[in-house]
């Protein structure tokens, strides 16, 4: 009985696998072995003593502590043999044994047996000893206990490095993100310069924090120091501008780096795509590779999207060839990235055909053939393919869910879509927006503001924009004004949303009120963001403002819409010139609504590609009505198919219809 309690108490302090595995590391077995068999001969149990240990660990020299710890268990008892093993070792333990066991510990990331350790080396006088203690600094901190982390951290001394590097670490990657900084600038008071490991943890917490300021500081001292040419510090300082929005600063440093492996040059190429600049990371793929680098998947799949989200398919395309010719396009994570970008250039078709090639189809794959669809106005195809995900038993994620209710948005599916609503049990703003824009589409704007009130968090700025909208569309005066006073509190430096209601007023004739507004917005010196137009023709990009003069075929373009609005208006096409001034006379409001920069790309389209090639254009504001009619003609007389891609959506038209049914 003695012999279980006391098995029970150690127990308090040791997981034991984890303490046998230190045993096996750190115990010779000869002499576990012999002491067994003197210890527990003669024992209440059937027992055969081993007479030779030596020639027992011989003759099995494949032989664990796990397998002679049962093995033992035929010749005694087992409690005999737990208590020896704990027992005998225990109180042999010193500094090299705990330091093995916390080594085994960290490498399992064991925080519970590290914290029962913990307790054991304060009873035996180890718990502040420098090396065990920054052992157990780093097991707290990359478990993601920080608090007790710090608390060691305060309690010895300080003159390693190293151990001011583990906990700016677990603050870097866990947070709080400020006391990592904290903690670097204390480092350095304590007379501690950074190193190779310091600065990227450091950077990291500078880019979650956006903190660019401390981050210059950062690069500055690295600089100082000679860590700038390191390739880690250097990947870090790239990574740290990008993400704080200082792309120029990034590729500074890019440039000056002198030696640059695979994972800077994603990190550069990175920068460019999420922050809206894909046609410079395409072209540093291309860099990338005349350097003599081979891309990894990963730098594909950063590549594929940024070709997704640029004015022109064919980079994507050529990005494509390149995944088959060096055989990456048999990854399925390289082929989602396809399908999601053959799906937002409006070739869904080529997408519907990648996406059936994937050996594993997982969520995200469903999601981006669903969004496709939906983004497209093909509202029957994504709930189709949404059944089959049911049927084929992947589990639908808050992804799924926006494309599936955008889908029925864009199909006016109004039923189905507060069906797949209330399946959700904690819906997202995003689905709550969809939801809003579904019901402004069907004409149900009480029901969008009543939901709107019912939100359990605070509405964004694109719930009320979508509500604004929806005003818009179906010409109500007062409530949009409602959603205006509310965008104005979240956003009150965005223009677009004072010259929304401004149409509205317009629209319902209110010609003083929309002179008003227009006269508030100067006197808060609100410009109304320039509209441009993009189209890429023979992989050359060409960009168009409002009554844009300084193409070099400008006058051709002009020639091409004189022509082209002859046969509009033989079909009876009339300019929707309403939005524009009353005070302006009507051959001035047609010659501005017709110089609009996506009719300028289309025309210049037109003359630029054979018959028949789609054309894919990209907007930074919403398209206005008339433009969208005439676009929707032109494709019918063209015989074109026509993609803009405004601020709002996507529009395909084709054959005189649009995707989005004449609602965005």
């Amino acid at each position: 009985m003695i012999f279980f309690l006391f098995h029970l108490r150690l127990r308090i302090y040791f997981d034991n696998n984890v303490f046998l595995e230190f045993i096996c590391q750190n115990v010779k077995i000869q002499e576990v072995v012999t002491n067994l068999t003197h210890t527990l001969h003669p024992a209440p149990y059937p027992f055969t003593p081993i007479d030779n240990s030596s020639h027992f660990i011989q003759s099995h020299p494949s032989l664990s502590l796990l397998d002679f710890y049962y093995k033992t268990l035929k010749y005694g008892g087992r409690i005999f043999c737990r208590f020896f093993l704990f027992s005998s070792m225990i109180s042999r333990f010193g500094y090299r044994d705990y330091c093995a066991l916390l080594q085994t510990l960290l490498a399992k990331k064991s925080l519970s047996t590290g914290k029962k350790l913990h307790g054991r080396l304060l009873i035996s006088g180890f718990g502040f000893h420098t090396i065990l203690a920054t052992k157990l600094v780093t097991l707290y901190s990359t478990c993601n206990s920080l608090d007790n982390a710090h608390k060691l951290f305060d309690r010895i001394p300080k003159e390693n490095i190293y151990l001011w590097n583990v906990l700016i670490r677990g603050y870097a990657w866990h947070g709080p993100h400020e006391m990592a900084i904290k903690l670097y600038y204390e480092m350095i008071n304590h007379g501690i310069l950074p190193d190779s490991f310091t600065f990227p943890f450091m950077l990291k917490a500078c880019s979650a924090l956006s903190a660019i300021d401390t981050g210059k500081e950062v690069h500055e001292l690295a600089v100082r120091t000679g860590w700038e040419k390191d390739v880690f510090v250097g990947a870090g300082i790239v990574d740290m501008y990008a993400k704080c929005g200082c792309v120029a600063d990034a590729r500074d440093v890019f440039d000056r780096m002198s030696e640059r492996d695979v994972v800077v040059w994603n990190t550069m190429i990175g920068a460019y795509t999420h922050n809206g600049r894909p046609l410079e990371a395409i072209d540093l793929l291309k860099d990338m590779v005349l350097d003599g680098f081979s891309p990894t998947v990963a730098t594909l799949v950063t590549v594929i999207s940024a070709s997704a989200d640029s004015a022109t398919l064919l980079n994507g395309r050529v990005i494509h060839g390149f995944s088959v010719r060096r055989g990456y396009e048999s990854d399925d994570k390289v082929k989602t990235a396809l399908v999601d970008m053959y799906s937002k250039s409006g070739w869904v078709a080529i997408a519907r055909r990648l996406f059936e090639k994937l050996t594993v189809k997982r969520v995200v794959s469903w999601n981006a053939m669903i969004n496709g669809y939906a983004m497209h106005g093909h509202a029957g195809e994504a709930l189709n393919l949404f059944y089959r995900m049911e049927e084929n038993m992947v589990v639908p994620d808050n992804i799924t869910f926006v494309g599936v209710l955008s889908a029925c948005s864009s199909g006016r599916l109004l039923e189905d879509g507060r069906r797949f609503f209330n399946l959700l049990t904690r819906p997202t703003i995003q689905h709550y927006t969809c939801m809003i824009h579904l019901l402004g589409h069907s004409g149900r704007l009480d029901q969008a503001y009543d939901l709107i009130n019912q939100m359990p968090m605070q509405p964004d700025s694109g719930v009320w924009g979508s509500l604004l909208n929806a005003c818009k569309i179906h010409r109500k005066v007062e409530l949009g004004e409602v959603a205006l006073q509310k965008l104005i509190e979240l956003e009150p430096d965005d223009a677009g949303n004072y010259v929304l209601l401004a149409n509205i007023y317009a629209q319902a004739g209110k010609w003083e009120e929309a002179a008003k507004l227009r006269n508030q917005m100067v006197d808060l010196g609100l410009k109304k963001t320039i509209a441009c137009s993009w189209i890429d023709v023979k992989n050359t990009v060409h960009a168009f403002v409002v009554g844009d003069t300084s193409h070099p075929q400008s006058n051709e373009i002009y020639s091409e819409l004189d022509r082209i609005e002859g046969l509009m208006a033989e079909a009876g096409y009339v300019a929707d010139t309403m939005p524009v001034f009353h005070d302006v006379d009507d051959d001035e409001k047609k010659n501005m609504v017709r110089s609009h920069s996506e009719r300028l790309a289309v025309a210049y389209g037109l003359i630029s590609t054979p018959p028949e090639t789609k054309l894919l254009i990209t907007k930074n504001l919403r398209v206005c009505e008339d433009c969208h009619a005439a676009i929707k003609l032109i494709s019918r007389i063209s015989n074109r198919e026509i993609i803009v891609r405004d601020v709002n959506r996507y529009h395909n038209f084709r054959n005189g219809e649009c995707s989005c049914k004449d609602y965005w």
